[in-house]
């Protein structure tokens, strides 16, 4: 009961605003109209980007997941994940083993629904004070810049705390795909975590206690097009609360990009591949070798970006904190704390636009 109770609390935490749907203002826009100031975001055009070429060698990691389960692949692979969660905090997830199918299908019923008109989307609206179902997130005042997007939010595992309700009827298999594809991820990235438990010389089977019963929230996000694309922020910077994300690129419009030497790395999602990066709890739990790297998405001025994040944490009755066996000298980085007290922490981050990393280290 303690953990329903706890999924309920943390629920009516990150209540939102209800903001103006981009889709219907973008339909409205053409080549020579400004967009609302709310929208316009000076450090979206003044940040400094990698431009593709000048990197040189520096390419985002490829792993592939059937070669860590592969007995005489598995250490080397192993290690080149390693050095991933600890160099970049993003890697591409190849041959992952999610059936074709479940993410064509998932891919088709994200796009059908985001093509309904305006009424028939609105009737999977956030309630007023919540966030699960379809429209924004972390909207706190009416002054407050907005993100150039509209998503569909889902809590949805543990099966218990799922609002099958506000999950879409059209497409009529929306929530069979849904149903399906949450349940192929989350088994996908449980087995990476244990891969990389056992990197970080935690023991498989304690971190598979952490995950049973463990939270997963999926994002399914649409950026619209935008004729001002160089002022406009798809997604502001942010870091994932999360141990792991899998991001499903859904069309071939690129816009994710992550911050690399001070300066924003593009990513060009491999055909069929997960993006993967490791989220602010697993960094804390890893006292810091894991790296929980801010990223953003931007927008196309011709097409719209569709994307899919699932965020994948522990049970709520878990403490995050430094595993013991990973602090040195009796040195923690951060703070030990119970799951809500996390989740309240990162959401007041969120609200009051502080670090939450920041807050959750000591002697800082």
């Amino acid at each position: 009961m303690a953990s329903s109770d706890n999924g309920k609390a943390l629920a009516r935490l990150i209540g939102t605003l209800p903001v103006d749907n981009v889709q219907a203002l973008a339909s409205t826009l053409s080549d020579s109209d400004h967009i609302p100031t709310r929208y316009i975001r000076p450090e979206a055009e003044s940040e400094p980007i990698i431009i593709p070429g000048d990197a040189g060698d520096d390419v985002i990691p490829v792993i592939d997941f059937h070669k860590l389960l592969d007995p005489e692949l598995s250490d080397a692979e192993s290690s080149k994940l390693d050095l991933a969660c600890q160099n970049w905090g993003f890697f591409q997830l190849i041959n992952h083993h999610v059936p074709e199918e479940v993410i064509q299908t998932m891919m088709f019923v994200t796009e059908e629904f985001f093509k309904l008109p305006l009424d028939e989307k609105m009737l999977f609206k956030q309630p007023p004070g919540q966030v699960e179902g379809y429209g924004q997130m972390f909207i706190f005042s009416e002054e407050q810049k907005l993100d150039w997007a509209d998503i569909l939010f889902f809590y949805t595992f543990p099966l218990h705390v799922r609002k099958i309700g506000l999950w879409p009827t059209n497409p009529s298999t929306f929530r069979d795909a849904l149903d399906e594809y949450s349940m192929e991820v989350k088994k996908l990235t449980n087995c990476l975590l244990g891969f990389m438990a056992k990197n970080l010389g935690i023991a498989p089977a304690e971190m598979a206690t952490m995950l049973e019963n463990g939270a997963q929230r999926m994002r399914i996000n649409c950026y619209p097009p935008c004729p001002e694309v160089k002022k406009v922020l798809g997604l502001s910077p942010h870091s994932d609360a999360s141990f792991l994300t899998l991001l499903l690129q859904v069309n071939d419009v690129p816009g994710l990009q992550i911050r690399r030497n001070d300066k924003w790395f593009p990513v060009k999602p491999l055909p069929g591949a997960f993006v993967a990066n490791i989220g602010d709890a697993l960094e804390i739990l890893s006292n810091g070798k894991y790296k929980s790297i801010e990223h953003r998405a931007v927008t196309n001025a011709e097409k719209e970006r569709f994307s899919i994040a699932a965020f994948h944490g522990p049970n709520t009755d878990a403490t995050i904190g430094p595993h013991p066996e990973l602090v040195l000298r009796d040195e923690p980085l951060y703070k030990s704390i119970d799951y809500e007290s996390y989740m309240k922490l990162y959401f007041a981050s969120k609200y009051e636009r502080k670090s939450f990393l920041g807050r959750m280290k000591l002697n800082k």
